[in-house]
């Protein structure tokens, strides 16, 4: 009941998924097609190189085996410049460097990068810009130039702070480089530093989890994304548990690791915003919560997917857009086309809501209705959810909240969401086009 759900809410593939069955012909354009929607996006660059692959990981990641960072610096700049010009937004919100190991490229990347965008549009001096960093000395030994050439927020992968942990899942840090790193980048960005931190590991217990969460919590900043270790098939932990050499902790197990983890962190000051982020002092990650706000998003860079509008040449539907997955593939094409898009599809009007409930629902605050009504002026939570006996049921049994604030998750279910999920978007998918239909 409660499994993936937990798994850090990624840049580069923020995990939507197609939910209903109908085929993409004729399109409802979005509603409304308006500036409020259409002006801004955030933008995600994916860096896909890594030194090594951690056995856990099915990311779209890849070890590379020459030093191609300049033609890759040089792809990235183009790409963006294309879609930036193609999505006609005049503002980026914010940047996010993800991968891979973005920490892996050289300052003078990041910066050129930077500048494109800020030659294209506005990106002010407050935009947050964040960069992914893998604790290693070479990582934390980039901090310094990374943040002189733009970067105002570092997301640290710790994932734990027990060295057989770190060696048994592959990475490439111990904990004392954890530390050091963390501590680096909170000289250089006070508040501005994320902690991710992976829980229902091989052999873990919740007893040594809470120990753990108490240590992290003594010297992280003002955020931490949590997230599940899930097993992902093909990956060498998938095939280390189904041989028996390693033991993964129960579901039961996990879904108590998550509760222990939500109260110790509400001890220690942090509110939780979202399924899987913690933060106080105002510091959530704004860049994602345009994620779960439904705002438009580009993504550059090899297997990165974006949500835009393509208003530069004459488009009015927002598109799901996945770039090529593989470098080398994405490279010809970005030099041959200015950009390697792999897949676009429109999205329907009811496409639109599917993912603007799925990703909302993740926030604690929900959806208001406010903000509903931007995507769907014609019907509002109310109408589509107030009369389904299935939702009256989730209401009464103190899971979900429906009133005049809008449409989320009590404390309790947002735990549960992904089993409340499918009852939400069968009522969404049966009264919409009902509802469109009578009027």
């Amino acid at each position: 009941m409660i499994t993936h759900m937990f798994r850090k809410a990624s840049c580069f593939s923020p995990g939507l998924r197609r939910f209903s069955g109908l085929k993409v012909t004729e399109h409802v354009p979005e509603s409304p097609a308006s500036p409020r929607l259409t002006e801004q996006a955030s933008l995600y660059v994916h860096w896909p190189y890594c030194l090594r692959r951690c056995t856990y990981c099915n990311f779209n990641k890849y070890v590379s085996k020459e030093n191609n960072e300049d033609i890759m610096a040089k792809c990235l700049q183009r790409e963006t410049e294309t879609l930036l010009q193609l999505s006609q937004v005049s503002c980026i919100t914010s940047v996010f460097f993800g991968g891979g190991t973005p920490s892996l490229a050289h300052p003078s990347t990041i910066a050129k990068i930077l500048e494109t965008v800020s030659k294209q549009v506005n990106l002010s001096d407050e935009a947050e810009v964040t960069l992914e960093v893998n604790p290693t000395p070479v990582g934390m030994s980039k901090l310094k130039d990374y943040h002189h050439v733009g970067v105002n927020r570092f997301s640290i992968g710790v994932q734990s702070l027990q060295d057989k942990d770190l060696k048994s899942l592959g990475r490439d840090h111990n904990s004392l480089d954890a530390l050091q790193t963390l501590a680096e980048a909170r000289k250089l960005c006070p508040g501005g530093v994320s902690v991710d931190i992976m829980f229902g590991r091989p052999n873990q217990t919740t007893d040594l989890w809470s120990r753990e969460l108490s240590e992290m919590l003594r010297v992280c900043d003002d955020h931490v994304s949590l997230y599940q270790l899930t097993l992902e098939r093909g990956t060498q932990l998938f095939k280390q548990v189904q041989s028996g050499q390693v033991t993964m902790p129960t579901e039961e197990m996990t879904a108590e690791m998550y509760q222990c983890a939500r109260t110790t962190l509400q001890q220690h000051g942090f509110q939780q915003y979202e399924v899987s982020n913690f933060a106080k002092n105002n510091s959530e990650s704004r860049h994602n919560l345009s994620y779960w706000k439904g705002k438009q998003y580009i993504g550059v860079g090899p297997g990165a997917h974006g949500r835009f509008v393509p208003l530069g040449e004459g488009g009015v539907t927002r598109e799901a857009r996945t770039q090529t997955l593989e470098p080398d593939v994405w490279i010809r094409e970005v030099q041959q086309r200015g950009h390697g898009t792999r897949r676009r599809i429109q999205l329907g009007h009811l496409e639109l809501l599917e993912e603007v409930l799925v990703m909302g629902m993740r926030m604690t605050k929900g959806i208001n209705h406010k903000h509903w009504e931007l995507f769907s002026p014609e019907l509002s939570l109310l109408e589509i959810f107030g009369g389904s006996l299935a939702v009256q049921e989730l209401l009464q049994s103190g899971l979900l909240i429906l009133d005049d604030r809008g449409l989320r998750c009590s404390w309790d279910g947002l735990a549960l969401l992904d089993s409340m999920l499918p009852v939400l978007l069968v009522e969404l998918d049966r009264i919409f086009p009902q509802k469109l239909a009578a009027n």
